[in-house]
């Protein structure tokens, strides 16, 4: 399945959209007290659209069809494109290299628990909002 040339295009395109969004993104917004807050914020916002689109889609039904389009275009290539592990680590790496270890720290770890939250919250809202679309 993965090496269909349709998938591959979908993520593709989708990541291509997702790291011009992100470029955008992470060039108008400054660092704060030298900490990156664009690559937190496109964390932990792209980890809340991922956990909300696959708990949709898998709500909807199995993993095929349009849900897969979908999977691999938005999840996989838009918030794979949007979300960026290399430049956390690197913004990481960086408050270190500049003496500010703490600084490091508290970014690394409030990254990902807050990340891990924004997922968690992203797939509640979608199962909330799918049973609230099953009931009517």
């Amino acid at each position: 399945m993965h090496l269909r040339w349709r998938y591959i295009a979908l993520v593709f395109i989708g990541g291509a959209l997702g790291t011009t969004v992100r470029y955008l993104v992470s060039a108008a917004v400054p660092s704060v007290a030298g900490l990156p807050v664009a690559t937190f914020g496109i964390n932990v916002v792209g980890a809340f659209l991922l956990g909300m689109l696959l708990e949709a889609l898998a709500l909807r039904g199995p993993d095929e069809g349009m849900r897969r389009d979908v999977r691999l275009f938005v999840g996989t290539g838009i918030l794979g494109g949007f979300t960026t592990y290399s430049a956390f680590a690197v913004d990481a790496d960086g408050l270190i290299v500049a003496q500010n270890v703490g600084g490091s720290v508290v970014y690394a770890v409030a990254t990902i628990l807050v990340g891990a939250l924004a997922s968690v919250a992203g797939i509640a809202l979608a199962a909330r909002l799918g049973r609230a679309g099953a009931r009517r």
